[in-house]
């Protein structure tokens, strides 16, 4: 039997409608064709992610410290680049070559 990918709007979706409590896991569960520890355990994994996204200052820190460090690993790219491109410019340009 192979696995089924979803994804997380699928999953977010199955979450919240099992913290609404409208119906049990099971019948949410026999309705979308899972298994209830599944969808308990995306229950579980939404609630716990709850506060994060309230957090607003600690989730924007975070992305832009990530943002800043892929700046910098470009910035240093491309001065790797360049010099390198010199480095051939000189090469290249090399009499008796």
């Amino acid at each position: 039997m192979q696995r089924k990918n979803h994804d997380a709007t699928f999953k977010a979706k199955v979450a919240l409608e099992l913290v609404k409590g409208l119906r049990t896991v099971n019948e949410v569960a026999s309705e979308y064709g899972l298994h209830p520890n599944m969808l308990t355990r995306w229950k579980r994994q939404l609630l716990e992610g709850l506060p994060e996204i309230f957090s607003s200052s600690t989730s924007g820190q975070r992305k832009e410290k990530e943002y800043e460090k892929l700046i910098a690993r470009l910035y240093q790219k491309i001065g790797q680049l360049e010099v390198e491109l010199d480095w051939l410019k000189k090469k290249s340009s090399l009499p008796g070559k």
